[in-house]
């Protein structure tokens, strides 16, 4: 989402000063996220741009990645226990090349692809986790840069996540818009335990992870994250949560860099 910021002017200035960054980022961060302990830090084995969302499952990781320079969107699979890079996918849709936070529910993951400019258009994919082959596809007249979804619902973030859209696939009910019941711009979003839990960005370099009850569109608890380094375009880094993440139970992933990235395992707080 932060990257949304810059413009095409400064591509060359981001990939001189990028190649410097990557061989100068530190190999440890002492800035955590709040009441949670880093466990340790997976480096992936493979290829992303500009990083936007994170799903998981047992075996595997999907990273989603915009392109800037080809105007291109891609699903990327790695392999969850060495980082290995598996497949990719291009989501390219015509204008729609921003591919936003994405989210596994069963054996489907669900991907926003969008103009890259606010009050536009973009098509929500849902693609098979197994074969990569696309289910469907729902058009949206509005950027949408993160999508939640558990079962026949899906809750989606327009640009900055100002409006989140709520869609009940299974009744073919409209689609409900509410406020965003929080000033941070989330990038990437999941389900757990009956609540939506959302990560993004408050300013270049500080963040937060938040838990809503979606019933009530009200935030019920709130971490805040630090920086990991440097912001973009003079580093990799910017919040922890300012791009790709995942949540299982108690154990928090979050892929805050471009490539050449690494997934970040923390362990919350009871």
């Amino acid at each position: 989402m932060i990257g949304k910021l810059f413009r095409t002017g400064f591509t060359a200035m981001f990939h001189l000063v990028f190649s410097l960054s990557v061989a100068a980022a530190p190999a440890t961060f002492e800035t955590p996220i709040e009441h949670a302990r880093l466990l340790g830090a997976l480096q992936l084995k493979g290829e992303v741009f500009h990083v936007q969302g994170l799903a998981l499952d047992g075996p595997h990781i999907w990273i989603t990645s915009v392109d800037h320079a080809s105007h291109k969107a891609w699903l990327h699979e790695f392999d969850r226990a060495t980082g290995q890079f598996l497949r990719r996918l291009e989501l390219t849709d015509g204008a729609r090349y921003h591919p936003g936070g994405l989210s596994l529910s069963g054996r489907s993951l669900w991907v926003p692809v969008a103009e890259l400019r606010p009050d536009s258009s973009a098509v929500l994919i849902e693609i098979d986790a197994d074969t990569l082959q696309e289910r469907r596809r729902i058009a949206v007249h509005d950027h949408i840069g993160c999508v939640a979804a558990s079962g026949q619902t899906l809750v989606a973030g327009n640009w900055d996540s100002r409006m989140l859209y709520i869609f009940d696939l299974a009744h073919g009910a409209p689609v409900r818009v509410v406020p965003n019941p929080s000033a941070t711009h989330y990038q990437d979003m999941k389900f757990a335990d009956g609540k939506l839990v959302a990560g993004g960005n408050t300013s270049w370099l500080t963040g937060t992870v938040d838990w809503i009850d979606v019933s009530a569109m009200k935030v019920t608890r709130s971490l805040k994250a630090g920086a990991i380094g440097p912001v973009r375009p003079f580093g990799r880094g910017g919040p922890f949560t300012g791009e790709g993440m995942a949540i299982e139970g108690r154990e928090l992933y979050v892929l805050p860099e471009d490539g050449p990235s690494r997934v970040f395992h923390f362990r919350l707080d009871a």
